[in-house]
């Protein structure tokens, strides 16, 4: 269902003057209407369609007419006025249309009266000689010549004039553009202008093309002949003129391919001459003198690239292909284009350019199939997709198919669709299947990694051009590989339309193939199972976009399969709930209903009714754990096809339902999928009770009661009316004090589409109006939303309140009114910098009322200056100005206070505030509508002027070197006197500005200071510092204070500043006297912000002055004014000037990233107008790479940091686009030559850049996974975008190999080599690259295996990772035997360990990329990796003792684990590997582990070594066991000897990183057997675990190592308790409960959280299996368990922590929880309970759901023994708090402990005495903290609970009786509460006015504690009054 917004048609009326309308009248005839009272009536009309429909009433007059009346003067005259009435309409105008169609239809006789009133106009309209109305001729002209008989037959008469015209008119319009050069504005409207008088030009020709056919004008003399050769002069001219907007260079190139065919002689010869021009190849002999005089330029001059392309594709477009009419020359003309335009492609890299070429190849490849129709045989096989030319079409489509621009890759698709037509063409009549060009094709598309988005387009293709069949026969898994790409959202768009394709296709071959129905089975296997599959069990992204774009597209193939999917998810639906990260065939269920319901192939009525879906499956959806599942449960029962659709009882049920439990939902896109579902659900009670309306008034009341049996429509409305009303009621119920800010957020958002919706329109009766919901106080709940320390909630609140503002302001009292603006003048000079936002929201709000300035500003003005009072202006303009003059009043006082004393200022009045509000006042103004301009003119000078006061205050802090921690230390006297801000502002004046790098300082100047001195004034960060202002009181002053003061100030000025010059009008000229700004004004405004972004060090301060700054450059850029529209281009160049000179007086800084200089630069250049040629962005890139080149002088190192500061900003900006691409390769080569600078600022810059750049070329890194190949491209695409860089990156690579390479082992570090590394790193080779590149990768393979021999130990890790996207698959077992072979002997006279290193480093990262590869199914995979080891096994004394390097011993041993495992996976291994396990064990049973460690653990690579064996060890093991298992009869089994090493050995090993690592394998292999994952083949490992437990349970209580202990204890929390206890007594001489209090002691007296966590699981499993076992646990223990997980709930607590007391509760649930019995007794059973209601409450999502799975196992084990009853068995948190409670209540009757229950249940209500500690602490922290804004709730809302709780309570009682005794407690308990009322309402009175702006958090705190010591009153009230009528019965 989508809503859409109806659109009006806009037409304008026509208007004849005094004269034409005498004329008319002259003919009118009273009594009859005749063709001149029809004109007349018409004329008379003011609305234009009106106009329309009189003018279509003129052709059935005309036919009325009768033969004579031809000459009629009447209709001579009508004739005229129609003529003139044509030529007078604008282009656009439909009139025009209208009128040309109704003339079409004239009969014969008329028809030549009307040429020649056509002719007279036509020709009056060509002696027009301005050229600024050539373009309404030039559009009258184009009207005309399109399907306008009359039109043409005009200028038929008028053909040579026409000609003459536009021959004039490019040459005034050609010198007109000239003149105006540098004019923007203008220049852009005459390029239009030539674009139409070129375009009509060519229809000229084209359309009457018999005008100038045959002979006779061919004479030079002739004038069409002189006109047409000045047509095609200009052409060449405009084709040749770079200036030129590129859309004009273009048509020029068609134009001239015309023309010149119009002209030249014989046709035949016409290829030839194209030819010759686009190769260059061009002789004059034979070319006629008329071309050359016209046309030499093309001939002399040798022609640019866009030239070339525009001509080409003038030929393409002008030239016939079809029918071979050009024969063999137009064949010859086409393969010229075709290389001409290849080799374009190499060099045409600006994106404009880029777009053209590719729409010009997709036009040849349509060309060449039009001439492949009928061609010569030669043709043919030049175009087969075997030959050359083809080849290298591909090698484009596969070099562009991934370019960033869109428009490039779609075009790309095309080409390669055509490329295989043409291919299809040329092989006519041989079968598709079999064709090698179509198999090889396929096998390579399909062996590219499905990240490549090429790949997608280029199958779909080929589907249609092979079928799916076909495709599905090389791999059936094909779908399902494609829906696994669709967890990335990049990637799921292309996957789901190559299904689509897929699919469709698929079906169409079974429908076309089979006459039954039989393959619907097969077809659903293919395509349906896997989707329902991922539905249940996929993650979150991949169901999203899976749903989003796959589901639709399959529905709408095959609507039955509806039926199908919702037959097999409803029968799992039970079993499969989902969880919170899996949707479950549940969540499937609702998203295929929903998707289906949207898209009309359902309606839901008719599943609920028919049982097919119940209610109760809705409701379970609705609060769903899984978000997504819940959002699709609510699209279900909002979306639907029409959106007229009745909204039935049962749905809005269902919607009420879902309100009350998810409005409180974390993630931001869930409660915007909710609010918008809503809204459209809203929208469809709006539309349908527009029809119920209309229904009800056609219809008599004796039929409403007829039908009524149906459905009646009073009934529906008035349910419409109920259920909107109790919507609002609950929303606004929402806003409770306290609530979350994702509930403010949900409720708001809904109730301002209510408002919106809901809105009263003009004849339209609506259901519902939410001003008639409002009342005071819920206008008081919207008012206090303006609280919220987030401001969208202030903005929601305030749209809403705007919206309701009349019955708003209605139900406020002026007293009322008089206190929030009391509240927003004080919140505006608060110190809290979020207060003045508030401020201005409140102001905003209030300027709305009429009698503002009566009721408020009376008082507060003395001086009044009220405006007189003018009806026109509205009361917001009269009251902006009248709140806008007093805040400017007030911070002029302010600023003029804050110059005495800034120190002061910051503490009690910091300005920024009142700026604030005064910027936000005028923002919400129409700023283009105001009428009280000579006001507005005074306040804009004083605004600005206030600016630059406050400014030149503020600034010096701003500006100093170091704002951050600057705070003057006071003297004694507390008296602040100028003297000595003037001292302080001197001290902090800029120590990075240019001199500073270039003079040395001397450091005896800085030390001559007494020190006395220094003591008195040295800035200080932290020390707060008294003042005492003019009331002397005290307040204390932080640096943070005063910093933020003053940035805060600039920030407000900029942001006020740019806002002003919005107000310049863009007619502006420099003596303009109509706007409110004046162009000096807006000058000086430019200078400031120059000044500050050049010289500001505070990065909030140069950041938001660039935000103004913005604002006027983009005001400038499209000025009128010349003066205006030049500054940003005389900044640009002023500021690139002082940056290239270099001066020491500069005051440019030089740190921080160059501070705002890059803002400054970026602000100007993303102002050019987008659609020019991008002049600004090409010179300052050009002047900047060049000052980024690094030179030897010293006095560049500043310039090239700055240069190199602004590129990396300019890269980031992604306002500079595409347009900034052709400059990233002389970024990438600036960069790394500037990493081998010696001064680190270069380099420290440089890395930044090169950082810049990576993000740039290879897009935003989304995921973590250094290696994914997302972020990559082939080498081929990388260096045909960047060809420079191919030579570059090689010679640089060559360099660092080549000094890495030297002999002598010296430490030789080139400082690039890690860059070169990394940018190689992310290139990969595709299959698609073919041998011809001549940017092949193979180069690179050699320097980059010299670099492994690097001395760093991390450059030869990267070279090895570098190295494996240059060697394709199919070579890698090649390049590892080459590698090993490189390796030397034991016996070699020089080893060099790190070369040995990095070599193995390569054949590590290899080997690992090529076992990962899906190529090892084939036979070539397993014979080169026999190869692989054999060869490992001649380098084997590198992994012995005989090496005694440990590092390359460890790097050795990683790659025979590799080996190893993958080995070991192998069924059946051959008896070739039976020498590889033995030597696995000789390494084993000679190595240290055996022998023992005679090293010191600080030896290099020592640890390395040992965790590198234990790995060994451990694959052999696991190996061996896996085979030990099968028959003992298979001959390899006993060939296989165990490794001398058990694991019991290793864990008693002394390195305790050997330890972990053989821990972890336990604890793996252990949780395989537990999740029944293990294998038949790997059962052996169960024997590896025999008789574990004694040597683990010893280890636990010896173990040092925390790591190694956590593994243990986790290791015996997963083992089975009856193993491990029975052992107890002997290996550690303890009994289960002493094992018991070990544990709880460790939970105790750990620090680390990972061990009390684990320790704590353990602990809880052996309370449960002892008392499960009957075994007695004293009360001491299991107290002490209780209070540790109470404890491990605590709010304080890391969330690891909280997850393991979540799942020891779900382990205990059954157990204690839930139990009939009280196993725990009744307090400590509560405290449980309380621990899993407080972590349903906790802030962490993860904590909540996993708190949920307590409930939820609750609810399973009641349905279990309940049966039939529905119970929700997956909830979210909310719905598990509210469900927590009601099983709580229900359990203190089945225990019997009511009584004793309740008093606690009362006392949760009530909350924890904080009250009375609050107000102690709340008093000392009021202003500790600047930016604290209290006690910020995401989610936990305290009253949300207390509501639940009563809820539950109140039907608890209801059912209960009390004793005397529990009398007693209650009146202890009603003590305790009232005296908490009695406090609470006196904190309440003693807050100031407006409490919930001035003390948010106390009045928030109090008003909780109101609420709940409320319900508790009123719960003790019924339990009383219950009891006191118990009583009196008993007395009767």
């Amino acid at each position: 269902m989508v809503l859409k917004k109806k659109k009006e048609i806009q037409v304008d009326a026509f208007f004849l003057d005094g004269q034409q309308l005498e004329k008319l009248q002259t003919f009118t005839k009273s009594e009859e209407q005749n063709l001149a009272s029809l004109l007349l009536h018409c004329a008379q009309l003011s609305n234009g369609i009106q106009q329309i429909q009189c003018i279509k009433q003129i052709m059935p007059l005309v036919k009325k007419m009768d033969q004579n009346s031809a000459c009629d003067p009447m209709v001579k005259a009508c004739l005229d006025i129609l003529g003139e009435i044509y030529f007078s309409l604008g282009m656009k105008n439909p009139l025009k249309k209208v009128l040309a169609s109704s003339l079409n239809g004239l009969s014969e006789q008329f028809m030549t009266e009307a040429v020649q009133s056509f002719v007279c106009c036509l020709r009056e309209e060509l002696k027009t000689t301005d050229i600024y109305l050539y373009r309404k001729v030039l559009d009258n002209l184009a009207s005309c010549m399109e399907d306008f008989s009359l039109g043409k037959a005009s200028i038929k008469n008028l053909f040579k004039e026409v000609l003459q015209f536009l021959q004039k008119s490019l040459l005034d319009i050609q010198e007109e553009n000239r003149q105006n050069s540098g004019n923007c504005i203008v220049q852009t409207q005459l390029m239009h202008d030539l674009l139409v008088a070129i375009k009509v030009s060519m229809m000229l020709v084209q359309k009457l093309q018999e005008n100038i056919q045959g002979n006779l004008w061919k004479n030079p003399d002739s004038l069409i002949w002189q006109s047409m050769s000045s047509l095609l002069k200009s052409s060449t001219n405009f084709l040749m003129d770079e200036t030129l907007l590129q859309t004009v260079q273009t048509t020029s190139g068609l134009a001239f391919i015309l023309f010149t065919k119009a002209m030249y002689g014989p046709p035949e010869e016409l290829p030839s001459l194209v030819s010759d021009l686009l190769l260059g190849s061009m002789k004059h002999t034979g070319i006629p003198a008329w071309f050359v005089s016209n046309c030499g330029i093309l001939c002399t001059e040798e022609l640019s690239d866009s030239v070339l392309l525009f001509l080409c594709h003038g030929a393409l477009a002008m030239l016939e292909w079809k029918k071979g009419s050009m024969g063999e020359n137009g064949e010859k003309l086409l393969l010229d284009i075709a290389s001409v335009l290849l080799s374009l492609s190499s060099e045409l890299k600006e994106s404009s350019m880029a777009t053209s070429l590719s729409r010009i190849l997709a036009i040849w490849t349509n060309s060449a199939l039009d001439a492949l129709v009928s061609c010569s045989p030669n043709l043919k096989i030049s175009l087969n997709g075997n030959s050359d030319i083809i080849g290298k079409l591909l090698g484009y489509v596969y070099t562009h198919w991934e370019h960033p621009l869109d428009a490039v890759r779609h075009q790309t698709k095309l080409i390669f669709k055509n490329l295989l037509q043409i291919h299809r063409t040329t092989v006519t009549g041989s079968d598709e299947k079999s064709d090698l060009f179509f198999a090889g094709l396929t096998k390579s598309l399909l062996s590219l990694e499905w990240h490549v988005k090429g790949k997608y387009a280029s199958l779909g293709c080929l589907v249609e051009c092979l079928g799916t069949e076909n495709i599905l026969q090389l791999d059936r898994t094909i779908p399902v590989q494609i829906l696994d790409v669709m967890n990335d959202q990049s990637l799921a768009p292309y996957a789901s339309d190559l299904l689509e394709t897929m699919f469709v296709n698929h079906k169409v071959h079974f429908t076309s193939s089979f006459q039954e129905r039989t393959w619907i089975d097969q077809w659903h296997d293919t395509w349906v199972s896997p989707l329902l599959l991922i539905l249940c069990e996929g993650n979150h992204d991949q169901t999203t976009y899976v749903i989003d774009y796959y589901l639709p597209k399959l529905l709408k193939c095959s609507p039955d399969s509806l039926s199908y999917m919702i037959k097999i998810l409803q029968a799992s639906a039970d079993a499969n709930l989902g969880s919170r990260s899996t949707r479950g065939a549940l969540g499937a269920l609702m998203a295929c209903l929903r998707t289906a319901r949207a898209h009309g192939h359902l309606e839901l009525s008719n599943i609920m009714s028919s049982g097919l879906v119940s209610s109760e499956c809705v409701k379970q959806g609705l609060v769903h754990q899984h978000n997504q599942v819940c959002i699709d449960a609510l699209g279900l029962l909002c979306e639907t096809h029409r959106s007229t659709e009745i909204v039935s009882m049962e749905e809005m049920q269902l919607i009420q339902f879902s309100i009350t439990y998810n409005l409180n939902s974390q993630s931001p896109s869930v409660r915007q999928q909710m609010c918008s579902l809503l809204r459209k659900l809203f929208c469809r009670i709006q539309e349908s009770s527009q029809v119920l309306y209309k229904l009800e008034q056609k219809k008599t009341k004796q039929e409403l009661l007829e039908d009524s049996t149906k459905w009646d429509p009073v009934g529906i409305l008035q349910q419409y009316k109920v259920f909107m009303s109790s919507v609002c009621d609950r929303l606004f119920e929402a806003l409770f004090p306290g609530s979350s800010h994702a509930t403010r957020f949900s409720t708001l958002t809904i109730l301002g589409s209510i408002a919106e919706i809901f809105s009263v329109q003009k004849g339209q009766t609506q259901v519902f109006q939410l001003t008639q919901e409002i009342n005071s106080t819920r206008v008081q709940t919207l008012i206090q939303c303006f609280a919220s320390t987030f401001e969208e909630v202030k903005v929601l609140a305030f749209e809403l309140l705007i919206k309701l503002r009349d019955v708003a302001f209605n139900l406020q009292d002026s007293e009322n009114l008089e206190l929030l603006f009391q509240a927003a003048m004080d919140l505006s000079t608060s110190t809290k910098p979020y207060d003045c936002v508030t401020a201005s929201y409140l102001l905003n709000f209030l300027v709305h009322h009429e009698e503002l300035q009566r009721i408020c500003l009376g008082k507060w003005v003395e001086h009044n200056f009220q405006i007189d009072e003018d009806q026109s202006t509205s009361t917001v303009e009269k009251n902006t100005l009248a709140v806008i003059k007093l805040l400017l009043a007030n911070v002029e006082e302010e600023i003029f206070q804050a110059k005495k004393s800034l120190l002061q200022a910051a503490a009690s009045f910091p300005m920024y505030g009142r700026v604030h509000c005064i910027t936000g006042a005028l923002q919400q103004l129409p700023l283009n509508n105001l009428t009280l301009i000579t006001e507005w003119k005074q306040m804009v000078a004083r605004l600005i002027l206030m600016s630059y006061k406050l400014s030149g205050v503020v600034s010096p802090v701003v500006q100093s070197s170091s704002p951050e921690g600057l705070i003057p230390m006071e003297s004694d006297s507390g008296v602040e006197t100028a003297d000595q801000l003037q001292m302080i502002l001197h001290e902090i004046q800029p120590k990075d500005t240019n001199d500073y790098f270039i003079q040395a300082k001397i450091l005896k100047e800085y030390c001559k200071v007494e020190p006395e001195k220094l003591v008195d004034h040295k800035p200080t960060e932290n020390i707060c510092t008294e003042i005492r202002g003019k009331e002397r009181q005290t307040c204390d002053v932080t640096a943070q204070m005063v910093l933020v003061c003053c940035w805060r100030s600039m920030k407000e000025i900029s942001l006020l500043l740019g806002t002003l010059c919005k107000l310049l009008p863009s007619q502006a000229a420099s003596e303009s006297s109509d706007g409110l700004i004046t162009v000096e004004q807006v000058n000086n405004i430019g200078d400031y912000f120059k000044h500050h972004l050049l010289q500001s060090r505070h990065r909030g301060a140069f950041e938001l002055a660039y935000a103004g700054f913005v604002q006027l450059t983009e005001i400038l850029s499209r000025c009128n004014s010349e003066s205006l529209r030049r500054m940003p281009e005389q900044w640009l160049c002023h500021v690139l000037g002082e940056i290239k000179s270099c001066d020491p007086s500069s005051k440019l800084c030089a740190t921080r990233r160059s501070a705002g200089i890059p803002f400054y630069i970026q602000a100007l250049l993303a102002s050019e107008p987008k659609k020019g040629k991008a002049d600004l962005l090409k010179m300052t890139m050009k002047e900047l790479i060049s000052l980024a080149a690094p030179l030897n002088e010293s006095s560049s190192i500043i310039p090239q940091v700055h240069a190199l500061n602004i590129l990396r900003a300019l890269f980031r900006d992604t306002r500079l686009g595409e347009n900034i691409m052709p400059y990233v390769a002389d970024g990438v080569q600036a960069a790394i030559l500037g990493f081998m600078s010696p001064v680190w600022a270069v380099r420290n810059s440089s890395t930044l850049l090169f950082s810049a750049l990576i993000t740039r070329i290879f897009g935003v890194k989304r995921g973590k996974d250094e290696n994914s190949k997302k972020n990559r491209m082939t080498g081929r695409e990388f260096f045909s975008r960047f060809p420079s860089l191919y030579p570059f990156l090689l010679k640089e690579l060559e360099i660092v190999a080549n000094a890495l390479d030297s002999e002598t082992e010296e430490l030789k570090l080139h400082p690039s080599l890690f860059l070169l590394l990394l940018i190689l790193g992310k290139l990969y080779p595709s299959p698609m690259d073919g041998t011809y590149s001549a940017l092949s990768m193979a180069p690179f393979v050699p320097f980059i295996i010299r670099c492994g021999h690097s001395p760093v130990y991390r450059s030869r890790d990267m070279s090895g990772r570098a190295l494996v996207p240059f060697v394709m698959v199919n070579e890698v077992p090649q390049t590892v035997l080459s590698l090993l072979k490189g390796l030397p002997d034991c016996t070699s006279p020089c080893i060099r360990q790190n070369a040995i290193h990095g070599t193995l480093l390569q054949v590590f990262h290899l080997l690992q990329s090529y076992l990962e590869s899906k190529q090892h199914i084939n036979s070539d995979f397993q014979e080169g990796l026999s190869d692989i080891v054999t060869c490992v096994g001649t380098k084997l004394w590198l992994a012995k003792r005989p090496n005694p390097c440990l590092v390359t011993r460890a790097a050795y041993i990683d790659v025979l684990v590799m080996l190893s495992t993958r080995l070991g996976k192998f069924q059946r291994p051959g008896t070739q590997l039976f020498g590889f396990w033995e030597e696995m064990n000789t390494i084993i049973s000679g190595s240290e582990l055996m022998t023992g460690i005679l090293y010191s653990s600080a030896v290099p690579g020592l640890t390395q070594y040992l965790q590198s064996i234990t790995k060994l060890v451990i694959s052999v093991l696991s190996v061996t066991a896996g085979l030990g298992i099968q028959s003992s009869s298979s001959p390899f089994a006993e060939k296989i000897v165990k490794p001398s090493l058990s694991v019991v050995s290793l864990l008693h090993c002394e390195f305790h990183e050997v330890r972990l690592l053989v821990l972890e394998a336990v604890l793996l292999w252990l949780k395989q057997i537990n999740s029944k994952q293990i294998t038949e083949k790997e059962r052996g490992v169960l024997c590896l675990l025999a008789d574990l437990e004694d040597t683990l349970l010893t280890i636990a209580l010896k173990e040092k190592n925390l790591q190694c202990f956590c593994k243990v204890l986790e290791i015996l929390y997963n083992m089975d308790l009856r193993s491990v206890l029975p052992k107890t007594e002997c290996s550690i001489k303890m009994d289960p409960n002493e094992l018991l209090s070990w544990s709880l002691n460790v939970v105790d007296i750990s620090n680390s959280t990972e061990i009390q966590s684990i320790a704590l699981k353990f602990a809880s499993k052996l309370v449960v299996h002892l008392l499960q076992n009957h075994q007695q646990i004293s009360e001491e223990v299991l107290k002490k368990w209780v209070q540790l997980i109470v404890c491990s709930c605590g709010d304080e607590q890391q969330t690891e922590m909280l997850l393991s007391a979540a799942e020891v509760l779900k382990s205990i649930t059954s157990f204690f929880l839930i139990n009939e019995k009280l196993i725990l007794g009744l307090s400590d059973t509560l405290a449980m309970w309380k621990c899993v209601v407080l972590l349903l409450q906790n802030e962490d999502l993860v904590v909540r759901d996993a708190a949920a799975e307590v409930i939820q196992m609750a609810q399973s084990q009641r349905k279990n023994s309940k049966g039939t009853e529905f119970a929700f068995r997956i909830v979210n948190a909310p719905m598990a708090l509210d469900l927590a409670f009601g099983i709580l209540c229900e359990l203190l009757q089945l225990w019997g402990e009511i009584h004793a229950g309740i008093p606690i249940l009362l006392e949760w209500l009530l909350g924890d005495n904080e009250l009375k500690r609050d107000v102690e602490t709340s008093a000392l922290e009021e202003d500790d903290y600047l930016f604290d804004k209290g006690e910020v709730n995401f989610w936990a809302e305290k009253l949300t609970n207390v509501k639940q709780l009563s809820k539950h309570l109140l039907q608890l009682i209801s059912m209960t009786h009390l004793t005397s005794a529990d009398q007693v407690e209650l009146h202890q308990l009603s003590r305790t509460v009232l005296e908490q009322a009695q406090l609470v309402a006196h904190l309440l009175r003693m807050l100031p006015p407006t409490p919930e702006f001035s003390k948010t958090v106390e009045f928030t705190r109090l008003a909780i504690q109101n609420e709940r010591i409320s319900i508790c009153l009123k719960i003790l009230h019924l339990l009383k009054s219950d009891d006191i009528c118990k009583n009196k019965n008993l007395e009767k």
